[in-house]
């Protein structure tokens, strides 16, 4: 199938200028008519939904969670990227758009990634309007730090709780609309499928979690804001809640699934410790800027950390990566960190950890402080002491949660940390205006595939849903909504509702009627150590055969001996896990599928069988420059349709942060 990115002709700079100047509008009038439905309340989706209300649609927005303030965006600690060069160290809008196109390993649209550096500026002036407490230098100016994969300071930050202050502020947002009646709230309600009406999507079905009952939605558009899948591998970052669901109905009705297998492995992880683990706990990014990652030289070295002497230590990061150090970008900090602890020399009792040390950012932290108060002469306990100061003020509830969860002091011993999943760089394809390829269905922040290639860098996420929901999304929706002014809203009786909400009922009754033997939590479990062992953190050809023949057998079991307890019409969670775990499956299949498919090393994505003589992923951009789209066809039935990657600024070269 031939499907049209959208993106505009033009000079790479004015691409997004150009488009607004042009796009076509809805006068405020037409807007009150025009019925609009969010789906997913974090950063994406309240920020959409505070700024098409304002606009003045009728905006209906739905969450899972009890309430919005519960979104997953609040776990992003570490901050938000913003090219505003406030520390005159060379940033750039021009630089933010490289450092992303060539973090994401080159395999980003680059309009999208221009457009997102251009609005990047303006998104900090929105939240500070909004009230978010960035921290602030001495003198009143907004701080900056270092993030992976840049050598500028473009990352603002809220101490270690920076997603949950800008969700507060997308939130305080949207509850304005919510009390003016230009926004509709439904809590405790799960989109379980996508409604369309002559070709188009149309609403939803949803169901309401507390009582079980299956309701019918109108949208004259819907928009997908449900964020990640990276709980297909069970043990991840993200909120036990976080799912794949609603972009998996809408991949069904078809909208294709963009580059499924870029899933990112964040390196600054709690390691793993037993098989009671339900999910992972993320140290934020933020601790590599004064942190330094080592192992000990010696392998199987059993001493405790602090009795390790400098010379015995490996700081590998900065051995092997000079010019960036511990900031090279996640993926080549977590394959590093693997690939310490597979030669024998990771640390902990499970061998698969490396240190993460605080101690010379606390002495240098201290002599200036030191400094700071004219004191030249001063002894080493005062240095600790100021510098642990310093640190907690930058890091302190980064390192509460860890005290909290290890039972060690962060402050006294190094962290250790071990790489985990934790972002999804795939999602449903969108075209350059974020719409999908069914008409009227849109996907914005982490749960379209746009923006960041094959991997992540650090504190773009956020950056990414807000700039979709608050800039980029009341144009493009507009340019599409401006031809449906005369569209009156649907009856919900219309055959179109009628039929999709039977097919999520009959759905339902056939989950619960299994009545089988094995919990929907012990096939989760067994999906998850499938994708780890065989499309984690390395694949290879052999082991992604194995893993979708492993992922077959797995869903045949689970349709035929999974047992749900509890009643359809009720407050059920294990039947809301059931049907969440039963699209990962499918969506794993799918993962492996995609990863079989490209034979080359890019970002996130490591085939063994593709890397350089250094162990560094070797890309083929010959024969895989372009986005895999893939088309649901059937039960584990996929058509690869393929979007050519053109790069007319930042041409392609093997990564090096050396």
């Amino acid at each position: 199938m031939a499907f049209d990115s959208k993106i505009p002709h033009g000079e790479m700079s004015a691409k997004w200028e150009d488009y607004k100047g042009h796009v076509k509008l809805v006068n405020p009038a037409n807007k009150r008519k025009l019925e609009v439905i969010i789906v997913g309340t974090g950063l994406a989706g309240s920020s959409a939904a505070a700024a098409l209300g304002e606009m003045g649609y009728k905006v209906k927005t739905f969450c899972f969670q009890d309430s919005p303030r519960r979104a997953h965006s609040i776990a992003a600690q570490g901050g938000i990227n913003a090219a505003k060069n406030y520390q005159n160290d060379g940033d750039s809008v021009f630089r933010l758009f490289y450092d992303t196109v060539k973090g994401g390993d080159y395999r980003a649209r680059e309009a999208n990634v221009h457009r997102l550096a251009e609005v990047s500026a303006n998104i900090i002036d929105q939240c500070v309007a909004q009230g978010v407490p960035f921290a602030r230098e001495y003198g009143g100016l907004l701080s900056n730090r270092s993030f992976g994969g840049t050598q500028v300071q473009r990352t603002f930050y809220a101490a270690g709780q920076t997603g949950q202050q800008l969700l507060l502020g997308a939130y305080s947002a949207l509850e304005r609309q919510v009390a003016l009646g230009t926004v509709t709230q439904y809590s405790r309600h799960e989109m379980l499928d996508v409604v369309m009406v002559d070709g188009k999507a149309r609403g939803i079905i949803a169901r309401d979690l507390v009582t079980g009952k299956l309701e019918r939605h109108f949208g004259h558009a819907v928009l997908l804001c449900t964020g990640g899948y990276g709980n297909v591998f069970y043990l991840s970052t993200n909120a036990m809640g976080s799912n794949v669901t609603a972009a998996w109905k809408a991949h069904k009705k078809g909208a294709f699934f963009g580059n499924p297998c870029f899933t990112q492995i964040h390196p600054t992880c709690i390691p793993v410790s037993g098989d009671h683990q339900s999910k992972l706990t993320l140290m934020s990014e933020s601790l590599r800027n004064d942190g330094r990652i080592w192992v000990p030289k010696k392998q199987n070295d059993n001493r405790k950390a602090v009795d390790i002497p400098e010379e015995e230590r490996d700081y590998y990061l900065e051995r092997r990566y000079p010019a960036f150090g511990n900031l090279v970008p996640r993926d080549v900090a977590s394959r590093a960190a693997k690939e310490r602890c597979d030669a024998g020399y990771g640390v902990g009792s499970s061998k698969q950890a490396v240190y993460l040390d605080f101690a010379a950012a606390i002495i240098r932290y201290g002599k200036i402080e030191a400094g700071k108060q004219g004191d030249t002469n001063v002894d080493e306990q005062t240095i600790i002491k100021l510098g642990k100061e310093v640190v907690k003020e930058k890091y302190g509830n980064l390192f509460d949660m860890y005290a909290k969860i290890t039972g060690e002091d962060p402050y006294e011993m190094p962290m250790r940390i071990y790489p985990a999943v934790h972002y999804t760089m795939g999602g449903l394809w969108v075209d350059y205006e974020l719409q999908t390829t069914v008409p009227g269905l849109y996907a914005l922040g982490e749960a379209n595939f746009s923006d960041h290639g094959a991997n992540r860098l650090g504190a773009s996420a956020l950056m990414q849903g807000l700039a979709d929901g608050y800039f980029v999304i009341p144009y493009t929706l507009g340019n599409y909504l401006a031809d449906d002014i005369r569209t009156a809203s649907i009856p919900t009786d219309h055959p179109a509702f009628v039929e999709t909400e039977k097919a999520v009922s009959d759905r339902i009754n056939t989950l619960m009627n299994i009545k089988g033997t094995k919990s929907v939590e012990s096939f989760h479990k067994r999906l998850g150590k499938i994708m780890w062992d065989k499309c984690g953190m390395a694949r290879n050809e052999e082991g992604l055969k194995q893993a979708i023949a492993e992922i077959q057998a797995l869903k045949k079991e689970f349709w035929s001996d999974v047992r749900i307890p509890g009643d359809i019409n009720e407050m059920n969670p294990e039947l809301d896990k059931a049907g969440r775990v039963a699209d990962f499956i499918e969506l794993g299949e799918l993962m492996c599928k995609d990863a079989l498919d490209r034979r080359e090393s890019c970002g996130g994505h490591f085939r063994e069988e593709s890397q350089t003589e250094e162990g560094e992923a070797k890309r083929d951009d010959d024969n895989f420059s372009y986005v895999s789209a893939w088309e649901y066809k059937g039960e584990s039935n996929w058509e690869l349709n393929k979007e050519p990657l053109t790069f007319e600024i930042v041409k392609p070269s093997q990564r090096s942060y050396k």
